[in-house]
């Protein structure tokens, strides 16, 4: 038997074969594979076959292929996004430090570093790295990086502005 899993942390496995001749049944053999990380795992068999045709022994008078099946565990998918955020101008900095993930195991993730910071008017991407945590591999993951927009707008409060001479 064959058969497809996402990766999720834990061990899956795929077992037992189809007999492709109708009115055979074979006995004796097991097929087994398992496997936890990102990739394709061939199933074992083991064991002689036995095949009977009704009541009948027929094992010698049949040929048996046997073909294994194979595990498949697929990556997971996961999203990244540092967080959007806007302000009007007023001299100071414009930071959000925020990063959601969806899609980690329970269990696994990653660090962020975000660099995204905005002064003057204007929009900038709010700039991230990660580092994936002890634990985490990233051959398990499909990992979206989508970084949010940092915006600082213009005042547009009414503005008096008193200019006296020397005297």
């Amino acid at each position: 038997n064959s058969d497809t899993f996402t990766y999720n942390g834990e061990a899956q496995s795929v077992e037992g074969f189809k007999d492709v001749i109708d009115g055979y049944a074979v006995s004796g053999l097991t097929a087994k594979a398992t496997g936890t990380d990102f990739g394709e795992y061939t199933t074992k068999i083991e064991g002689t076959a036995k095949v009977k045709k009704g009541k009948e022994d027929v094992t010698e008078k049949v040929v048996v292929n046997v073909i294994p099946g194979k595990l498949t565990i697929s990556r997971r998918n996961v999203t990244l996004t540092s967080a959007s955020d806007d302000k009007v101008y007023d001299g100071h900095a414009l930071k959000n430090e925020t990063v959601t993930a969806e899609g980690f195991v329970k269990g696994q993730g990653a660090t962020y570093n975000v660099t995204g910071t905005i002064t003057n008017v204007g929009e900038k991407a709010n700039a991230f790295t990660y580092t994936l945590n002890e634990g985490t591999k990233a051959d398990n993951y499909n990992i979206t990086k989508t970084e949010g927009t940092l915006k600082v707008t213009p005042v547009t409060d009414k503005v008096t502005v008193t200019i006296t001479g020397n005297t």
